[in-house]
């Protein structure tokens, strides 16, 4: 957050930077001013000189040129100055010729001598405005800086408001859900960025709730099962032993009482099977506890998410992915299931095949969809194909491999959940795993 508030403010000084040398150079000496006001000057005097002197000239067209005076060579020569006036006219004139050079309006001012016939007439003063176009260029330039710094900030305030600030905040919280702290909660966001984002991370810390809570029972249950179980089986087991070993020390001397002691063990040894049968059921049982959502998806979106997971990802170990051709059908069942199972045969396919080639094949079969993965390589040994969808069950060609078992197992019990099913068979040069998905509009 800091070093994003370091780059509007480097943004900032960037501009302030920019505008300061523009602002020199609108100050500068060199910059070249217009000239066009002479123009307007010399038609005005050109006009004087034609007409034998001055008068008030009409300025309603001049760009420049704003006011004109005249101060006459001789003022008031022409009326001889009574006694004791003399003082006065001298004052008069001198107040007169200060009035004729003060600035009035502020603006420039130049002065001309207007010459009628050889003679001096006068002075004409000019009051005028001046314009320079680089000077106009650059404030123009300056304010279109002013303007796009402005875009800017206000885009990069967007991002930090709309975008870093609130991912800020929630930056933290998968490294608290990855260390089981799953009390933090997420503010909620209604932004469009983070809406969904802030929604699944709160449905994913649910989910991790419930399953610490889930687990934590099954945990006590197992516990207690193990503990009434072990307790159970003493008795029989108890009893074998006392059987056995009055079998060993001759104690019965009749085949009669020798076939009811091995009766009795067999008995005995039936009923810890039967608990021990129950301990893997329980076991087996706590890997059934899959939800599946049943509903309808398109076999194009279902292929599309296949293909974004593992096109890239085969590319990169330099395997061939093919998927061959398909019409859209409408399925059934619960489409992120059903990528869970197809991304465990494809990484099976990559894990056991021999990495040259990785193909989906798609066909019909009993109003059904059928789709095929295929890898080239060694196949399963033909006594084992019958083990493969067991529960913790390995081939022999996966002992240098890592794994528990449970892949193909978990996928059947998925498969079975949306109405369709799973098989393997076995082919000249590789393996290869069908998924049947029913389509709508049929029944099982």
């Amino acid at each position: 957050m800091k070093k994003y508030d370091g780059i509007i403010a480097a943004s900032l000084l960037t501009y302030l930077v920019m505008a300061l040398l523009m602002g020199f150079l609108c100050r500068s000496g060199n910059v070249k001013e217009d000239t066009s006001y002479k123009v307007e000057i010399n038609q005005i005097m050109q006009g004087f000189e034609d007409s034998g002197g001055f008068s008030e000239p009409d300025l309603r067209g001049m760009q420049y040129v704003r006011a004109v005076a005249f101060l006459p060579e001789e003022p008031g020569a022409e009326v001889e100055p009574a006694a004791g006036q003399e003082m006065e006219l001298v004052q008069e004139q001198t107040e007169g010729i200060r009035e004729f050079y003060r600035n009035h309006n502020r603006v420039n001012s130049t002065v001309s001598p207007l010459i009628i016939g050889e003679k001096l007439a006068g002075y004409v003063r000019f009051d005028y405005i001046m314009g320079t176009e680089e000077r106009h260029t650059l404030w123009m330039a300056e304010g279109m800086l002013l303007a796009s710094w402005l875009l800017i900030f206000a885009v990069l305030w967007y991002i930090r408001q709309r975008i870093i600030k609130p991912f800020h905040v929630i930056s933290q919280m998968p490294y608290e859900l990855a260390k089981g702290h799953l009390q933090v909660d997420a503010e909620e966001n209604q932004g469009r960025f983070f809406g969904k984002f802030v929604w699944g991370i709160s449905m994913l810390r649910d989910t991790l709730a419930a399953s610490k809570g889930k687990t934590l029972k099954l945990e006590k249950e197992k516990k207690l099962l193990l503990l009434s179980i072990s307790h159970d089986i003493k008795i029989p087991l108890s009893a074998i032993k006392l059987y056995a070993k009055a079998l060993r020390e001759e104690v019965y001397q009749t085949t009669e009482q020798k076939l009811h002691a091995a009766s009795q063990i067999e008995n005995h040894a039936q009923k810890i099977e039967e608990f021990v049968q129950e301990i893997v059921s329980t076991a087996s049982g706590d890997i059934l506890e899959i939800e599946v959502v049943n509903s309808e998806f398109y076999l194009q979106d279902y292929i599309d998410k296949i293909r974004e997971i593992y096109e890239a990802k085969c590319r990169n170990v330099m395997t061939d992915f093919i998927i061959g051709k398909y019409e859209n059908k409408l399925l059934n069942g619960d489409m992120d299931r059903a990528v869970e199972v197809m991304e465990n045969l494809v990484e099976n396919a990559m894990k056991y095949g021999d990495g040259q080639k990785i193909s989906l094949d798609f066909y019909e079969e009993d109003y059904c969809q059928v789709i095929e993965v295929f890898n080239t390589g060694i196949a399963v040994e033909q006594n084992q194909m019958p083990h493969l969808f067991d529960s913790f069950y390995r081939g022999s060609n996966a002992q240098d491999k890592g794994g528990n078992g449970l892949g193909l197992y978990i996928g059947r019990q998925i498969m079975l959940k949306m109405e369709g099913d799973i098989f393997a068979r076995r082919t000249e040069d590789g393996m290869c795993f069908g998924l049947v998905f029913r389509m709508q509009g049929t029944q099982v």
